[in-house]
């Protein structure tokens, strides 16, 4: 058995003081005040490690040109088997500084510019390859708004409205009902279904998650009455432009979880007008769960921590401003072993040179499941 001594515990949800974190493999086997008999491998102040629930890293590699990403593919605007594991390169030297910045896990989402763009993954930011990196199939992407009405000179079936992007969401969705319906009439078997429409059967089902991007309110209304209609619990990913308490009713109304930003980026286009850090006031006060994303390479992955400070000028505790980044984006993402600093969880978590919230402090180690990751 390994222990650390944390002088202070930022835990992911509270904060203690003098406690010793202990593991054993890849696990916490307890989280103590007595100093243990093992080895204690070193001392400061503890954090979980952070997990970002929406970026691109290793698909926008940092030092490779704009032609080489491999976010978004050209080929049809639906393309639900596609997955974003399968174009992600580790040796994306930006997995290196999200690692020394505590954020060791990734969801790797494909671009917006397709309405359906593919399966996000969840990855292991430490490790070298994907084999080794990646966890497990974490939600599809989908894209309402400006960017899957922007791609019309892409290949395939394209809209040029968000009309348009709307008909052929609501095509699929209807086709996967019939499909089911035929299936529990015993008039079809999985087998007779094509692979398009049983994917969309799964999203129905709640076998799928789906990581909806979208920025306006309208848009998020409209995602809303697909909510309504087909029984879907989707989570909505960025609404930057946010900016009245009636949107966040609605998503409150319907037990919907956020996933919000990327802060501190550049508002590039129209649907991001009413954009602004002071949104973060709204987001705060609406009780609707919500985590803070990097959209990585949109804000670096590595700043995704700095961004938790809006909040902190609206009152949100330090504790609060860690959990952001750790224990809610793994509750909304239903990870069990990740986020906090507990029995039972993974022994994924840093140790820092002082309080995380000074503007000098960085981790002085970071422990991947375990391993010692990073040191400085």
């Amino acid at each position: 058995m390994k222990a650390v001594k944390a002088n202070v515990l930022y835990d992911g949800n509270k904060k203690q003081k003098n406690v010793y974190v202990c593991f054993e493999g890849n696990t916490i086997t307890e989280v103590t005040e007595t100093k243990p008999y093992g080895e204690i491998i070193g001392e400061g102040v503890v954090t979980p490690a952070f997990i970002d629930p929406h970026s691109h890293i290793g698909l926008d590699r940092a030092g490779e040109p704009p032609y080489e990403s491999e976010a978004n593919d050209k080929l049809d605007s639906m393309l639900p088997l596609a997955r974003a594991i399968d174009g992600v390169y580790m040796d994306d030297h930006a997995f290196t500084e999200s690692v020394e910045s505590n954020v060791i896990y990734s969801v790797v989402l494909p671009g917006s510019g397709n309405i359906l763009g593919g399966m996000g993954s969840l990855i292991r930011n430490f490790e070298k390859n994907t084999k080794d990196a990646f966890v497990s199939d974490i939600g599809v992407k989908m894209a309402l708004g400006y960017n899957p009405r922007s791609t019309t000179e892409w290949k395939g079936t394209r809209p040029t409205t968000r009309m348009g992007v709307a008909a052929i969401i609501r095509e699929n969705f209807l086709a996967a009902q019939k499909a089911a319906n035929l299936m529990s009439n015993g008039k079809k078997t999985i087998d007779e279904i094509d692979p398009k429409t049983e994917f969309f059967i799964k999203l129905i089902s709640g076998e799928y998650k789906i990581m909806c991007h979208l920025h306006k309110e309208d848009d998020a209304l409209f995602l809303m009455s697909l909510v309504d209609q087909f029984g879907i619990k989707p989570i909505i990913n960025h609404g930057m432009d946010f900016h009245s308490e009636k949107i966040f009713e609605e998503i409150k109304k319907r037990d919907l979880s956020l996933v919000y930003g990327p802060l501190d980026s550049h508002p590039y286009k129209v649907e991001l007008k009413h954009e602004t850090w002071r949104n973060a006031e709204l987001v705060k006060k609406s009780g609707v769960r919500f985590a803070l994303i990097s959209d990585h390479p949109v804000i670096l992955q590595r700043n995704l921590f700095l961004t938790t400070r809006h909040f902190m000028r609206f009152g949100a505790s330090k504790e609060q401003c860690i959990s952001y980044v750790s224990s809610r984006p793994a509750q909304i993402l239903g990870l069990d072993n990740l986020g906090t600093v507990e029995p039972g969880k993974l022994a994924s978590f840093s140790i820092w040179n002082k309080d995380p919230f000074e503007l000098d402090a960085y981790p002085a180690m970071v422990f991947g499941e375990g391993k010692l990751v990073h040191s400085e």
